[in-house]
């Protein structure tokens, strides 16, 4: 019985964590399908490639990791009006807590349309929606329970409480966006948007009780603009709500060029992020031939530091972005 009632309350604690808030970023601005769907497609080049990896409380022996994996492109240019664009992309993320005896995976499809709002192009309006598939999956095997412990150790299997059906959730998820963009010459960009996810609410939960993964609202604006000859300010924040959870996060980075070419110029990057009661985050990214290299590593600075030793997270984010020979497009968001 005592173990019956150990099983009961983890599955409903990690049900709970799990509908409290969604896996997260540091680097918000190099997960753009993750961020708003609205996102998908706009960057200036045929095709984007984006990777994202976070370990979050090092300390507690890789507690919590996520990485992501999306690729988006434009489609149709040749047959939208001049400067509209329509997007497509691919989403794959996986997150894993307690050294992976809970895994959420989940693999999604974005579209977006933007439509100009000028003859030149600098302001346009976008909206996104994105479908995702959902699966979650308790591991019994990396469970122990006090019915195992022998005098040599964790063996044999505890009480026969495990339904296989009961230990994987599969369901659909809806996501949508807007996204508003403006510039005011070829050398800025300024973006404000916001987006939904979960907005059909799907049911999760182990064991059977009317648990749904709460919807997620994120608030999101930034934008870059040239300093000096050399030196470019790229700036952006996020605020989101989810099941009485917040998270708000500000800051920037300042690119220096490296060289002045014009297709693909290589920038290095240097920067500091600030989510609010809880992290400073440094930032240090790389860019060349059309990738850039970002990583970052959470300060603890919140309640938890003693217990984390000031240690919030690891997280490397990389983006590709494909340009045909001799681009010059409207300025987009820059991730």
């Amino acid at each position: 019985m005592k173990t019956r009632l150990s099983l009961f309350a983890i599955l409903l604690l990690m049900s709970f964590f799990a509908n409290a808030q969604d896996p997260h970023f540091s680097q918000f601005f190099a997960s753009p399908l993750t961020l708003n769907p609205a996102l998908t497609g706009k960057f200036d080049g045929t095709l984007r490639v984006a990777g994202n990896y976070r370990n979050q409380w090092p300390a507690f022996n890789n507690v919590y990791t996520t990485s992501t994996l999306s690729v988006d492109f434009p489609i149709l240019k040749s047959k939208l009006p001049d400067y509209d664009t329509w997007g497509l992309g691919i989403l794959a993320l996986t997150d894993k807590a307690g050294g992976g005896v809970l895994t959420n995976n989940y693999l999604g499809i974005s579209t977006s349309y933007h439509k100009s709002l000028d003859e030149d192009g600098f302001q346009q309006l976008g909206i996104g929606f994105q479908g995702t598939y959902g699966q979650k999956r308790l591991n019994t095997d990396n469970l122990k329970f006090e019915d195992q412990l022998t005098p040599f150790g964790f063996t044999g299997v505890t009480a026969d409480v495990f339904n296989a059906q009961q230990l994987n959730i599969n369901y659909l998820d809806v996501n949508a966006g807007l996204l508003f963009t403006s510039s005011t010459s070829e050398d800025n960009n300024f973006y404000v948007g916001a987006s939904m996810y979960h907005i059909n609410r799907p049911k999760e939960s182990f064991q059977g009780g009317n648990w749904n993964i709460a919807t997620r609202t994120t608030i999101s604006a930034g934008g870059y603009f040239p300093v000096s000859d050399i030196l470019t300010l790229h700036t952006s924040g996020i605020y989101q709500y989810q099941n009485k959870a917040t998270e708000t996060t500000v800051g920037g980075a300042l690119a220096a060029v490296l060289d002045n070419a014009s297709t693909n110029p290589s920038n290095i990057y240097l920067g500091s992020w600030y989510r609010f009661d809880d992290a400073i985050i440094p930032y240090l990214g790389l860019e060349f031939a059309g990738m850039r290299i970002g990583a970052t590593y959470d300060i603890n600075i919140s309640s938890l530091k003693a217990g984390s030793q000031s240690r919030g997270g690891m997280e490397i984010s990389l983006i590709y972005v494909k340009k045909p020979a001799g681009s010059k497009g409207i300025p987009c968001p820059k991730f």
